[in-house]
Formats: structure tokens, C-alpha cells, sequence
């Protein structure tokens, strides 16, 4: 097989653009919060401790970027209850793992979830789906081009 040329620009502009997805710290905590099942406006606001002109805007541009579904729960006034959609539970397992990072830098024992079967902690680690096997970091690439 040839060897392909990397590209170092392609992995920070998917940086970039996932970064600007997920905006700033309150669409990640939105969608910790959401983790436990739909919300309502009142509820988040509460929870979070966020002006209601910061949550609009934030939820405006979830939904937008296709991170919640905005669910009308009362017509007069119209009332919404949010709730994550795929792509948001997907940014939720990146998040979790975040966090399991943080509290381990911290000196806790992280947040990762366990195994139900074993009782030892889940990682994450890069498959390759080809080879039905792990990869290890020297073996993988950040990005190539065809």
C-alpha cells in the first residue's frame, strides 16, 4: 500500500470547526444536563444558574447545529422541553470522557463508567475496524490524504 502525505492542517480545522459547534461552557453544561432526560426552559435556568437571554440564545443555536430537539410541551404561551439528539449524545460520551480526565488531574478517581461484568474501568482507545484490533499511538496518524 503507498504511504500517504499527512496533512497537519486537516486535524486542527476539525479542532476548529468542533469547537465551534459546541461554542462555549454553557452548551456543555446544556448537554450534561441533559443527560438525565428532557428539560424544561425553567428547569435549566435553575439548574445552571444561567440568565434566560444566555439559555435562549444557546439553545437557539443547539438546535440549529442539530445538538437538541426542542419539543413544544404548551401552545399558549409556547413552553419547550429540550432533549438530546444523536449527534448531542455523541458529544455527551466525548464530554464524559472529558470529565473523567479532569477529575483524574484533580487526584480523584475520575468519572469513567465500570464494567458491569468485571468491575474495571472502561477506556477508550482508537480501533481499527479493518484490522479488528487496537492502535497504538505510534501507529496512528492524525490525518492523510488520498
Amino acid at each position: 500500500m503507498p504511504r500517504r502525505s499527512l496533512s497537519p492542517a486537516a486535524p486542527t480545522l476539525d479542532l476548529i470547526r468542533a469547537l465551534e459547534r459546541v461554542g462555549d461552557r454553557w452548551v456543555l453544561l446544556i448537554v450534561a444536563s441533559l443527560l438525565d432526560g428532557p428539560q424544561r426552559f425553567g428547569d435549566l435556568t435553575d439548574s445552571l444558574g444561567v440568565a434566560p437571554n444566555i439559555l435562549t440564545a444557546r439553545l437557539r443555536q443547539m438546535a440549529d447545529d442539530g445538538l437538541i430537539v426542542a419539543r413544544a410541551y404548551s401552545e399558549r404561551p409556547v413552553r419547550h422541553e429540550y432533549q438530546l439528539s444523536g449527534a448531542g449524545r455523541e458529544l455527551a460520551d466525548a464530554l464524559a470522557h472529558l470529565s473523567d480526565w479532569g477529575s483524574r488531574r484533580r487526584g480523584g478517581r475520575g468519572t469513567a463508567p465500570f464494567h458491569s461484568r468485571c468491575g474495571t474501568r472502561v477506556e477508550v482507545r482508537a480501533w481499527c475496524p479493518t484490522c479488528d484490533r487496537p492502535v497504538d499511538g505510534d501507529e496512528a496518524t492524525e490525518a492523510y490524504e488520498v
